[in-house]
């Protein structure tokens, strides 16, 4: 009965999407270990509000941003962000215990990962651009254990939206690497 349920409103959600538009996902860098480990928790997530929108965005000059209207985030950037950076933290420390924000209580998890994103987009000039200041807090006396900005551009493979997703994916890659390189 469920699996029919869902298959409906699978089929509504289609059936509801404009012509034409597209949606895109972020994507970890590899699934994250199954099972305990040290335990993280990744967010709130904070977004620049030029991206905070359901469109993708491209900067086409040096103060000019566009906005797609076909082309959009499956979901809510700042979730994904979340969740794409905690599966990347899980693969590089080797934890299943990972989470975001929020979570329910803060007794398995040692480490809190907050997220401001100031910049996400591509440029014309065929690369994807990310800066994102991050910290980590230890929990529960929310102390502050590192802190730093990552900044880094990363090319498209190809021209359009798909190759700009995949590259921002990549940059989350990353990302992820660098603050588990912190917290080891």
């Amino acid at each position: 009965m469920n699996r029919l349920i869902l298959s409906f409103v699978a089929l509504l959600v289609v059936g509801c999407a404009q012509p034409g538009q597209n949606f895109y996902v972020l994507t970890a860098s590899g699934p994250a270990p199954s099972g305990g480990g040290i335990g993280i928790g990744v967010g709130p997530v904070t977004l620049a509000e030029y991206i905070d929108r359901p469109n993708l965005v491209i900067q086409q000059g040096p103060n000019q941003m566009a906005v797609s209207e076909d082309h959009r985030w499956a979901g809510d950037l700042g979730a994904s962000i979340a969740r794409v950076t905690a599966v990347n933290l899980g693969r590089e420390l080797k934890t299943g215990n990972v989470r975001t924000y929020p979570w329910q209580g803060d007794g398995e998890i040692g480490d809190q990962v907050t997220l401001d994103v100031r910049q996400f987009h591509s440029e014309s000039d065929g690369y994807a651009v990310m800066e994102v200041g991050w910290r980590v807090y230890a929990l529960p006396s929310r102390t502050l254990k590192a802190s730093n900005t990552f900044v880094d551009r990363e090319p498209l493979e190809s021209d359009g939206y798909p190759a700009m997703v995949a590259a921002q994916s990549r940059l989350l890659a990353r990302l992820g690497k660098s603050i588990a390189s912190a917290l080891r």
